[in-house]
This record gives C-alpha cells, sequence and structure tokens, in this order.
C-alpha cells in the first residue's frame, strides 16, 4: 500500500513498536464546533499519508470527550476495516468536570475514564493509554497500578505518561518495568521555543529509560510558523485562544522568528517545516504530534520529512534565533 511507502516509522525506545514520525492529534479543531466532514476527511486523508496513530484524550474538544466521539463515527464508518493497522491511543487525569472522580490519578478515575473512553471510540481497547498528567496528591504506585490494569485487562496494548517531570518520570517507568508493562512513551511538550526536554534531563532520561517521546506543540501553538511574521491575521488562534496569548507576538518574537524563516527559506522549506524537521533530528523522540484544520495544511507539514537534515552551521543559527520561552509560557 502506497501509504506505507511514503511515511517514515520509528521505533519507540526500546520496545518492538514502529510509530509513524508524525502522528495525527485531536487536541484541537475537533469537537462540535467543527463540521463533521472537515474532521472526517482530515482524519481519512492522515491515514493516507501514513499517519497510522491517532492521538485523543477524554479532555479533547469541545466539549469533553467530543474528539472522541468524533473519531468513534469516523473509525465506524472508514475505518473499521483498518482498525489493525492504526495506534488509537487516549489519556486521563486532566479535570472534565467538578467531581472529585472526573479529574487525578486514582484507580478510579483513570479506569472508568477509559471505559468511556472506549465506548467513546467505539473499540474494545486503545493501543496506548496515557496518564495525562501527574497528580501529586495521589501516590504513584496507584496511579502506576492503574495503567497496568488496563494492560492486564486487555483495554490497552501499552501505556504512556504526559507532562511528567524526569524525577516522576523515572519513577514511573521503573515501577512499570517491576510490574512487567514498560513505560512505552512519554509525551512531552517541545520545540524550538521550548526546549525543556533537552533542558532538564528528559532526553537523556528517555534513553537511560528506554521510552519514546511523543512531543506535541512542535510549532509552538502556530508561533513556528509565518502566520504571525506581520502581526495577528483575523481569524488566528492567537485572538481566541486559551493556549496563545496576543501579547506574546511582540517586536522580540516578530524578530526571531523572521530570523528562522530566513534560515528555512535558504532551505527551501518553511518555517514550520523546519521547526518540524528540528523537532525529530532527535533520537529519543519519535513522533511529532501535528494537528491539522485542512488536508492541504497536513500535505504541507509532512512534507518536512522530504528535506536534507539540518547541518551544524543551521542548527547554529537556529540556536542563536530560536531563545528557549519566546512566546512560550513556561
Amino acid at each position: 500500500m502506497s501509504r506505507y511507502e511514503k511515511m517514515e516509522y520509528r521505533r519507540a525506545g526500546h520496545s518492538g513498536l514502529d510509530l509513524p514520525a508524525f502522528s495525527f492529534g485531536l487536541w484541537q479543531k475537533f469537537g462540535t464546533d467543527h463540521p463533521y466532514e472537515t474532521q472526517r476527511d482530515i482524519v481519512l486523508h492522515a491515514f493516507d499519508l501514513g499517519i497510522t496513530h491517532f492521538d485523543n484524550a477524554d479532555r479533547y474538544g469541545p466539549p469533553h470527550r467530543a474528539a472522541q466521539q468524533v473519531f468513534g463515527q469516523v473509525l465506524k464508518r472508514d475505518l473499521a476495516p483498518y482498525r489493525d493497522e492504526l495506534l488509537l491511543s487516549t489519556k486521563a487525569g486532566n479535570p472534565i468536570g467538578p467531581s472529585p472522580y472526573l479529574k487525578g490519578g486514582s484507580r478510579k478515575s483513570l479506569l472508568t475514564s477509559l471505559e468511556h473512553s472506549l465506548r467513546d471510540l467505539g473499540t474494545d481497547r486503545v493501543d496506548i493509554f496515557y496518564s495525562h498528567s501527574p497528580d501529586l496528591t495521589t501516590p504513584l504506585e496507584e496511579t502506576v497500578g492503574a495503567l497496568v490494569s488496563a494492560v492486564e485487562q486487555g483495554k490497552a496494548l501499552y501505556v504512556g505518561i504526559s507532562n511528567y517531570a524526569p524525577e516522576r518520570a523515572h519513577e514511573a517507568a521503573e515501577l512499570l518495568r517491576r510490574a512487567g508493562v514498560p513505560l512505552l512513551v512519554h509525551q512531552p511538550r517541545y520545540s524550538i521555543f521550548d526546549r525543556r526536554p533537552e533542558l532538564n534531563g528528559l532526553l537523556k532520561l528517555a534513553a537511560e529509560d528506554g521510552f519514546g517521546l511523543i512531543v506535541y506543540s512542535p510549532l509552538a501553538q502556530g508561533l513556528l510558523t509565518n502566520k504571525y511574521l506581520d502581526g495577528i491575521p483575523a481569524g488566528a488562534r492567537a485572538e481566541n485562544s486559551a493556549f496563545l496569548s496576543p501579547d506574546v507576538i511582540d517586536d522580540t518574537y516578530r524578530q526571531r522568528a523572521a530570523a528562522l524563516n530566513g534560515i528555512a527559506e535558504r532551505r527551501g522549506q518553511s518555517l514550520a517545516q523546519l521547526a518540524l524537521q528540528w523537532v525529530l533530528r532527535q533520537p529519543q523522540v519519535t513522533s511529532a504530534l501535528i494537528g491539522a484544520s485542512s488536508t492541504a495544511q497536513l500535505d504541507h507539514n509532512v512534507k518536512a520529512l522530504d528535506f536534507p537534515p539540518l547541518t551544524e552551521e543551521e542548527l547554529a543559527l537556529i540556536d542563536e534565533h530560536g531563545v528557549h520561552g519566546t512566546g512560550v509560557r513556561l
């Protein structure tokens, strides 16, 4: 099938599982406030491009759980014959309601959420089940135990964590290893403007503990595209997003982004393609999560795989202008 000839696949840590270099995230642009047919077209096109991993969470929408329900409709209508060729992931633990059982890392919260997610998706198992963020009020042993139970019950094949600091990630990896359910992946934020995985030792830890990284926000919510080089265009995400404030799009940001854009142009690519290629250069990064509001945007981003490797000179220039913390809430 041609889809598997187009995409690059990478081994996740010390596991036997290959993931596509790009995973498709349903964090934004999926829910009741977007046309179903548009969402369906994007998901199907992603699969045609060889993107076999679709990343979800109980929190994604709006409203919460809507993104999973949309994907469940597409799975039932179009992708059911290909279920064995898909990697479906979901997460639980971030708040989705006022009840104490609709948040946190307790056994009840995680496993109850997983049951709902399986119904939303219309499948009997997910391929990866994540603890979405650390819950410092719950013993880590309980959170890890819930992940192990999901695998033992046949409701997940692998487990992951997201947004964990390196020390706690290492603890989780050790507990999971002892339970016979190795940690497959960690999902941190990572981009040219957010270098915490480099600075806090997470990249090194991933290599040592044998898990892969699936990085989110590699385009820094659009700051690492050409969208904001000349200000904030009408209808842009910065106008109404909880994750991107207009006040970060200042002269300092524009100067740095313009310099990075210049590097990309000299390579014959876009700033977005440069930014994606930059995160994928790390051997510990198994996959970069991308979203899309159109199939054309998806095509454009996936073409980042077609360009030659970044040279040492180019990486040094990127370091000069890609200053950690630019436009990003750390």
